[in-house]
């Protein structure tokens, strides 16, 4: 009996170990399911947290001066006749926080004879002369839901990638995105260049869905996420083509998929009608009759007697989309049509160079992630063309798309124009990276080159903190940035502050300056702001500092010119010197006395 029972005992043994390690097995390998899940959410807290650790000392952009009041007066009151050259989600979005701040409400009247732009300069100003007392407040706090849609990208950028190529590949998009110098400097702006990347990569991703299986929910999706990317940014509006011309090809091949064509056109007319309701909603179902006045592109290619046709053609359409959205992209067209003063390389030009965006990408681009996306972009044509790899090409062609864009714009002031083709270089280099780990030849130098990158680009992100908006990598060494590039590249108004607490150090409550964005928010940091850019001959108080930005050093923001000399050299006497200091690589400040 003893020996049956201990014959027992061994077998109870044996099952209970046999249990601990499959129990085992079971948890590991479920930890190694969701391993890529916790990475992606542990790199995307540290960059939240580094986002939020650079808002609280940096001040805010030039163009934010005016996207906060617009947002929230867009929010509250339903006013969208200021800045109407973006659409108003993204500005309500960052407005949303200003609730709870219940800041002050100028009236914002509406003169016959003052264009869009003078009545939006005018808000701004009476807006933060209104709420001068707690600018600071309402500068952090509206910048704090622009985090929130930068995580959410990279969030997309996970799923997507996970979903295209697996988890392995996902953590490394997620990886370089989360310390790319670009994305740092734009995703904590209450601006739409982020939220673009993301209406974008979404619009594309619910597309893939669509494609892959093919049914009313995901073409519902499909038309909601047209609608919202158009509503973010207007140079999104490149998804309404892109939209129709699926909605074609899909209605066409309906029956080669077994689907009667009938009813993927009830689907699609469906999406079409959910697109337009996400469009209207962004503009509270607003209502009002287009002005020719307020259309400058197509009174700029239209003739006085053929303006009222096209005109009752836009009255018809205004019936499905607000007025509100034309003349938004309108201005846009007009814009785009007589440029805007920008430089790269030393030269100058107020229609932009082709090339622009290339060389811009070049320079801002942190090193490593410039040589990985190049390799990634040769190695995803490869198998596509090579191997008919068809997941590669839904991620070349929304990449091409957009980059032909851009290098068509005459419109050349910065990189973050740019950002919505990022996304893609992302996906294609996680899965660049994970294909050098799978790859049966070389495994073990395969790891090391991918870790001395990891490694590469841990010193890039620390050089660049928390300086990312005038970041750019090694090949700009042999001359400073401003002679490179311009604008928001170099200079955005966003080291404002830093140069406000030097002064103060030094005792100073004035000075005289060129600054984009510093002639709006200087003085709520205390120190009265003397514009430096003015007509030959006119005299200014003498004070003991002068602040430059680099915009202005190179020329590219400057509009007055002195006798005998080009615009762009018109603080030319500044160049050479050697300023007392310089404050997030933006801004130059030199002692006059």
């Amino acid at each position: 009996m003893d020996q049956s029972f201990s014959q027992e005992t061994a077998t109870e043994t044996n099952w209970v170990v046999r249990e601990a390690h499959a129990t085992a097995a079971s948890v590991v390998d479920r930890i190694r399911s969701y391993s890529g899940s916790l990475l992606c959410a542990l790199l995307l807290a540290v960059m939240g947290l580094q986002l939020l650790a650079v808002i609280s000392r940096k001040s805010i952009t030039n163009d934010e001066v005016v996207s906060i009041p617009a947002g929230y007066y867009h929010l509250v009151d339903g006013n969208f006749h200021i800045s109407i050259d973006h659409p108003p989600l993204t500005k309500m979005w960052a407005a949303l926080p200003l609730l709870l701040i219940q800041p002050k409400e100028p009236t914002i009247e509406l003169r016959p004879s003052e264009d869009a732009q003078t009545r939006t300069v005018r808000a701004q100003a009476e807006f933060w002369k209104a709420n001068s007392a707690d600018f600071k407040t309402i500068s952090l706090w509206a910048r704090v839901p622009m985090i929130a849609l930068t995580l959410m990208l990279g969030l997309l950028i996970f799923i997507y990638t996970r979903q295209l190529f697996g988890p392995r590949a996902a953590v490394f998009a997620v990886a370089l995105f989360t310390v790319e110098p670009t994305v740092l400097a734009h995703g904590r702006t209450a601006l739409n260049d982020l939220p673009a990347a993301l209406g974008y990569l979404l619009f594309f991703f619910t597309l893939y869905a669509y494609l892959k299986t093919r049914n009313l929910r995901n073409a519902l999706f499909l038309g909601a996420t047209a609608g919202l990317a158009m509503v973010i940014k207007f140079s999104l509006i490149v998804v309404a083509p892109i939209f129709i011309c699926i909605a074609i090809v899909t209605i066409w091949i309906a029956p080669r998929c077994n689907v009667p064509r009938k009813r993927v056109a009830m689907w699609m007319g469906l999406a079409t009608l959910l697109a337009l309701l996400v469009i209207n909603s962004a503009y509270y179902f607003q209502r009002q009759p287009p002005e020719e006045s307020e259309f400058r592109w197509l009174s700029s290619i239209f003739s006085i007697t053929q303006l009222p046709s096209v005109m009752k053609v836009v009255n018809v359409i205004s019936v499905f989309v607000p007025s509100y959205f034309f003349t938004g992209v309108d201005a846009v067209l007009a814009r785009n049509r007589y440029g805007q003063p920008s430089s790269l390389l030393g030269m100058e030009s107020n229609s932009g160079w082709v090339y622009y965006f290339p060389v811009a990408f070049a320079l801002k681009t942190s090193l490593p992630f410039l040589l990985t996306s190049v390799g990634a972009l040769f190695w995803a044509c490869w198998r596509f063309i090579a191997k008919r790899e068809k997941q590669y090409l839904i991620l070349l062609v929304p990449f091409g798309i957009y980059v032909a864009i851009a290098m068509s714009s005459t419109i050349d002031i910065g990189i973050r124009h740019l950002l919505p083709a990022y996304p893609f270089l992302f996906i294609l280099s996680g899965a660049f990276l994970d294909s050098l780990f799978r790859t049966n030849r070389t495994p073990q130098l395969m790891l090391v080159l991918v870790v001395l990158l990891s490694g590469w680009f841990a010193v890039e992100a620390v050089r660049a903190f928390p300086d990312h908006m005038s970041y750019m990598n090694e090949l700009t060494w042999r001359h400073p940035r401003w002679y490179y590039l311009s604008d928001s590249n170099v200079e955005w108004g966003d080291d404002v502050a830093e140069l406000a607490n030097y002064l103060h150090e030094q005792g100073e409550t004035k000075v005289r300056a060129s600054l984009l964005g510093g002639w709006a928010t200087l003085p709520y940091y205390g120190i009265e702001y003397i514009d430096a850019h003015v007509p030959d001959g006119v005299q200014l108080p003498d004070t003991r500092y002068i602040a430059i930005g680099a915009s202005f050093l190179n020329g590219s923001t400057t509009t007055i010119t002195k006798p005998g000399r080009r615009r762009i050299d018109y603080f030319a006497e500044y160049r050479d010197r050697v300023p007392e200091a310089v404050f997030g690589n933006s801004i130059y400040l030199y002692r006059e006395k």
